[in-house]
């Protein structure tokens, strides 16, 4: 329950921010697609930075690193909510504001990024090899769901006297909290134990998880570094998938980060007030809600090839990016939205599980690994595109994605073959 804690507050403050900064960018008159920015830098820093601490969480021990996680987490969150206290009253000057902003998200990409792999290595070492997969999972849900509750909960606390930046101060004092209870329950373990743990993607509106890093988490040989477990990046077998989910990534990036800013201007929202937020979380719950319905119910009852899956997610996906774009009311963008990422959510659980059944056992653990990589490296960028083009035209984000995803549709159809998969490989 601690470690699902320590995971979910550092999922759910950081979409908790991404939900309210378009509103505050907009109260300051900072260009959207520097609020963009501020996220993918510590997107970026956050993909450098967890391979190392999840190499270092081995030798020095997990427990340190889960507490330093998630007080990276809290002093960036707390600094943030300072930083856009201190704009939005007018201590700061618009510029000072958003420079200072990045700062405090660079604190949490360098060091909330070392929670996740440590967590999943202290409940690695105290679970048996048949309970590891499930309470991996379970563990790695916590992102997901904080993807919803982040959102959902920042509208609750639009406080008097700091706005919109109340959320920041919410989540931060939830990270101290979390906190607290890790460094008076959490046990001490052993530097060096057999369990490891995997790099989780950063955690994003859009960015639902996939099963790799809990693959990767299983395959011990892997992450020790044998070379016999190496692979080409551009290997054929496993390739044309990571192609597909690089490239809907930032497709589901682009239109993701833009979403704030289109709610805002389709609805002629106020941003100084509260019912602005609680609109733009409503559309972002239903999107972020959507997608894990899908991972969560339909597909383990559907029994999809992961061919089907990347091809009826992005043509899905498709559709709901073209009502997206097209939609003028709240009901027609909350529904809209839902329905691209529900799209994304077959797709991003297609291409993780036919790139693990395209090779041995032998192999999973590169392969989560590449696929972790992929997910990560789409939320550096793609916010950034995304909320470049809708500067441009508001709808242009969401047309461009719609289209590249229905020619990646038919890239899937041609390319991914079923043939390639290897019935000895674990599904991720």
């Amino acid at each position: 329950m601690l470690l699902f804690a320590v995971m979910l507050a550092i999922g759910a403050g950081n979409t908790a921010l991404q939900s309210i900064m378009p509103a505050i960018g907009r109260s300051l008159h900072i260009r959207d697609n520097i609020i963009a920015l501020a996220f993918s830098v510590s997107a970026a820093i956050w993909v450098i930075a967890a391979p190392y601490w999840a190499r270092r969480s081995d030798r020095t021990g997990r427990r340190s690193m889960v507490l330093m996680g998630i007080a990276g987490f809290s002093i960036s969150t707390l600094l943030a909510g300072i930083v856009l206290t201190a704009g939005t009253k007018g201590i700061l000057t618009p510029v000072a504001t958003i420079f200072a902003f990045i700062g405090a998200r660079v604190i949490y990409g360098v060091f909330g990024a070392a929670a996740p792999p440590a967590a999943q290595a202290i409940l690695a070492g105290q679970t048996t090899r048949a309970q590891r997969t499930k309470a991996l999972t379970m563990l790695a849900s916590a992102f997901g769901l904080g993807t919803i509750l982040g959102p959902a909960l920042a509208s609750y606390f639009v406080l008097p006297g700091v706005g919109l930046a109340g959320p920041a101060y919410f989540f931060a004092a939830g990270g101290i909290i979390v906190w607290i209870a890790a460094w008076r329950w959490l046990s001490q373990d052993v530097p060096g134990s057999a369990a490891h743990g995997a790099v989780s993607s950063y955690p994003s509106i859009g960015g639902e998880p996939t099963g790799a890093n809990v693959t990767a988490a299983m395959s011990d040989d892997t992450i020790n570094g044998n070379p016999e477990m190496r692979m080409a990046w551009l290997d054929a077998r496993v390739w044309p998938w990571l192609l597909v989910g690089l490239i809907a990534g930032h497709a589901q990036a682009m239109t993701g980060q833009a979403m704030a800013f289109l709610a805002i201007d389709r609805l002629h929202l106020d941003t100084a007030t509260i019912l602005s937020q609680q609109t733009i979380g409503l559309v972002l719950t239903t999107g972020a809600g959507a997608a894990l319905l899908v991972q969560w119910g339909l597909i383990p009852q559907l029994n999809l090839s992961p061919k089907t899956m990347v091809i009826v997610g992005l043509v899905v996906a498709a559709a709901g990016m073209v009502a997206t774009s097209m939609a003028h009311s709240l009901f027609g963008l909350a529904m809209a939205f839902g329905l691209a990422s529900a799209g994304f959510g077959f797709t991003r659980p297609g291409f993780t599980a036919g790139s693990s059944l395209a090779v041995g056992p032998e192999l999973q653990g590169v392969v989560a690994g590449r696929v972790t990589s992929i997910n990560g490296a789409s939320f550096v960028l793609g916010p950034s595109i995304g909320v470049g083009l809708y500067e441009v035209w508001p709808p242009l984000p969401y047309i461009v994605a719609s289209v590249v995803c229905g020619i990646l549709a038919l890239y899937a159809l041609w390319r991914l073959r079923a043939s390639d998969l290897a019935e000895s490989a674990s599904p991720a």
